[in-house]
């Protein structure tokens, strides 16, 4: 019997890695050839792992991966990925907060509600092209998005064509969302508040290693983020664990876990940046980072008092290398968000721009989020429909901008009941000890750690 071990088997990693090489820039066109001759498949479009199996060719998979791994990118000088070289290239890096900035536990309570429905309503479509998220919204006269997708009315050939998220489709329709199922999109967030309970704000990224291998199962990481807990288990040591045959690390995984991280440093988009970039090099590097810091840093802001969404996305820019490809994605999200009246031209501009990247990787994602929140122009609503709307990571760009939308609405009261009652103020998580917590007591947890990093000296 093989074993199909999805994301980690050498096998499946050589296409992924030449796509990014091709991405960084790196000529592995003699590479690729030997691969290719030898029966190898390029990396799977959506999937984790390449079909036929082909455990025939792990040896010389591992030896190509080692190859891949040692050629330059021309890129690696506008997109680096230690901190003080991050912050030498960022020339408008925010200056650092002086004294504590109060946020409130309502704003807090309203970012894990308004984290977790963006999530739930990004869930059932996860992996569909553009193309099928339009048609199953459209049969059921839900289009433009403007609530939750449902089954019903959907005609057969529709549902067969386009099938729902089969992880998803039993907890995140209408007609059966019953508390706030799990996702890794939520699990991520927990695990930042036990990191923070246990370490406090000096945490190491080995101090996240350890929490990682005390506290989160194996099956429930995914693309980069299973590279690196491979990498633990097998003695590499961070941040080696980010680089050592893992195509994902420019991707968006490390983007997830930035939420905490920008609410616990309210109004200190600097801290807040710093902090996330000690998490995200555990997993990712230069793009895959910035992903992090930028949303942490765009957090911060709104978790201070912002009230205005496109001050918080500029907050974000001011933590990224400028000449990034990151930096270009987002600049260009929100360009096209403001040329364009309807969202759906807005969305075709992304695609017909980004479409050849992979819908898990960090670039397409975050011009979406750009452009999404921009459109929106701060409605939590259509915050996050434009953002499920626009195809790609679906549930995690929901969650991101439904995060950010949520903060500068200030309070759970201000987010529409229709997005938060079938939530039922409970949230399903293999995280030990949070199972079937109230998000009023993940917002009080959260508030008492800003209350202890306000009075720090």
């Amino acid at each position: 019997m093989t074993l199909r071990v999805t994301w980690v088997q050498p096998e499946d990693l050589v296409g992924h890695e030449l796509r990014q090489a091709a991405e960084d820039g790196r000529d592995a066109r003699a590479i690729a050839r030997r691969w290719y001759e030898a029966g190898g498949a390029p990396a799977p479009e959506r999937a984790g792992a390449s079909t036929p199996p082909a455990p025939e060719l792990r040896a010389l998979a591992e030896r190509l991966l080692d190859e891949l791994a040692l050629l330059d990118s021309p890129l690696a000088a506008d997109e680096p990925t230690d901190l003080a070289a991050v912050r030498a290239a960022c020339p408008n890096w925010p200056a650092s907060r002086t004294g504590p900035t109060p946020v409130s536990h309502e704003r807090l309570h309203a970012a894990w509600l308004g984290r977790a429905a963006g999530c739930l309503l990004g869930k059932p479509v996860e992996k569909l092209p553009l193309a099928g998220i339009r048609a199953l919204a459209r049969a059921t006269g839900n289009w433009p998005l403007t609530t939750w997708f449902t089954a019903k009315g959907l005609p057969a050939e529709l549902a067969a064509t386009y099938p729902w998220n089969r992880r998803s489709a039993s907890t995140s329709l209408a007609e059966n969302i019953d508390g706030m199922p799990e996702d890794d999109d939520l699990d991520h967030p927990l695990l930042t508040l036990l990191l923070l309970q246990r370490y406090g704000p000096s945490f190491t990224t080995g101090d996240l290693a350890r929490l990682w291998l005390d506290e989160l199962p194996a099956g429930r990481t995914f693309t980069a983020e299973r590279v690196a807990y491979r990498n633990l288990l097998d003695g590499i040591e961070p941040p080696s664990t980010a680089r050592y045959r893992n195509p994902f690390r420019e991707w968006i995984g490390a983007q997830i876990r930035a939420d905490v991280h920008g609410w616990t440093h309210p109004g200190d988009p600097s801290a807040a940046a710093e902090q996330a970039h000690r998490d995200a090099v555990l997993t990712h590097t230069a793009n895959g980072v910035y992903g992090a810091m930028f949303a942490a840093a765009a957090l911060a802001e709104a978790a201070g008092g912002a009230h205005d969404v496109h001050g918080c996305l500029a907050a974000g820019l001011r933590v990224v290398p400028p000449r990034s490809r990151f930096a270009h994605a987002v600049r260009f999200g929100i360009a096209a968000a403001r040329g364009e009246s309807g969202f759906d031209a807005v969305a075709d501009r992304l695609h017909a721009e980004y479409g050849g990247y992979h819908w898990v990787h960090v670039l397409p994602n975050a011009a979406l989020l750009a452009a999404a929140l921009t459109h929106a122009d701060g409605d939590y609503s259509d915050s996050i429909c434009r953002a499920v709307s626009g195809g790609w990571d679906t549930d995690s760009n929901g969650a991101t901008a439904g995060s950010l939308a949520a903060l500068l609405a200030g309070s759970p009261g201000a987010l529409p009941d229709h997005w938060t009652a079938p939530l039922k103020n409970r949230l399903a998580t293999s995280v030990a000890g949070f199972d079937s917590i109230g998000f009023d007591a993940l917002a009080e947890q959260t508030h008492r750690l800003t209350l202890k990093e306000a009075l720090r000296p």
